[in-house]
């Protein structure tokens, strides 16, 4: 029997937004937005085969990144336990989809996707295999990561009593221009730029696997039009801590989650108990 973890890990994950049009039923077209996605690879032991946005736990190497401040851009004023959350974010975003949120050492531009891309090239498998630290390939390529990009946009933590734990922080940012991003291959099997409508409309046909919080924050995402009022509506807005709470109810299954969190409600139905 698997026992139970005890203090959550933490992480961090990205909503990569870019600007898209759909086509409506009437010929004409209306904005929206789409965001970076990817489908973990059917073995592994967390959320396997879901669609998720990239990110992943909080590690070392974080650490000593926050130990040289001139590696990173808007940091003034975080505490270290803030910075680790935002290092990792980018990081594992580069990781898990090579899209990098960083710029040339002395620019005010997000690095071109020509130079990102001869980084990915370079770097990205030796990063994800432990090879070389992140530390390093910033120092090496002459990057300064732009942690001033990263809204913050939600907050969950797994309840308690689950086999594995995570305390993740969802940021926002917008996709550094034709960046375009790519699945690993290892831990993901897929990636795709996706509407939250089309998204969700996937999860409801069993097209795609949408674990509730990845469902709740489409949800939320797809109430803007375009990358710049999803940015403009989440800065500076008090981020409210989610620690869903499993209960019964007639032979089914709810999840409770703080109403004032900003996902319309607080009691979702997430099927029968088997």
């Amino acid at each position: 029997m698997t026992e139970p973890a005890k203090a959550p890990r933490p992480a961090s994950t990205i909503l990569l937004l870019r600007d898209a049009t759909a086509q409506k039923g009437d010929g004409k077209s209306r904005a929206e937005i789409e965001v970076f996605m990817m489908v973990r690879h059917y073995e592994i032991d967390f959320n396997s085969g879901a669609l998720v946005f990239p990110g992943g736990s909080v590690d070392k190497g974080d650490q000593e990144i926050i130990a040289a401040p001139e590696l990173y851009s808007g940091g003034e004023g975080l505490d270290e336990a803030t910075l680790s959350f935002r290092i990792a974010a980018i990081r594992e975003t580069f990781e898990e989809s090579g899209i990098l949120l960083a710029r040339p050492k002395g620019s005010k531009t997000l690095v071109d996707a020509v130079r990102a891309s001869e980084i990915e090239t370079a770097h990205r498998a030796d990063l994800c295999d432990s090879k070389i630290s992140f530390l390093k390939v910033l120092t090496d390529n002459g990057m300064v990561l732009a942690l001033d990009e990263l809204v913050p946009y939600a907050h969950w933590i797994t309840p308690e009593g689950m086999p594995k734990r995570f305390d993740t922080w969802f940021f926002l940012a917008a996709a550094p221009p034709e960046q375009v991003g790519a699945h690993d291959g290892k831990e993901s099997t897929d990636s795709i730029w996706v509407s939250p409508r089309e998204a969700l409309e996937g999860g409801e046909t069993g097209r795609f696997k949408l674990p509730f919080p990845t469902t709740r924050n489409l949800i939320k995402l797809g109430k803007q039009d375009s990358v710049q009022a999803a940015l403009e509506d989440s800065r500076g807005k008090s981020v409210v801590t989610v620690t869903p709470m499993m209960t019964r109810n007639n032979g089914g299954r709810q999840l409770r989650i703080p109403l004032e969190a900003g996902y319309d409600g607080d009691v979702f139905e997430v099927g029968s108990v088997g």
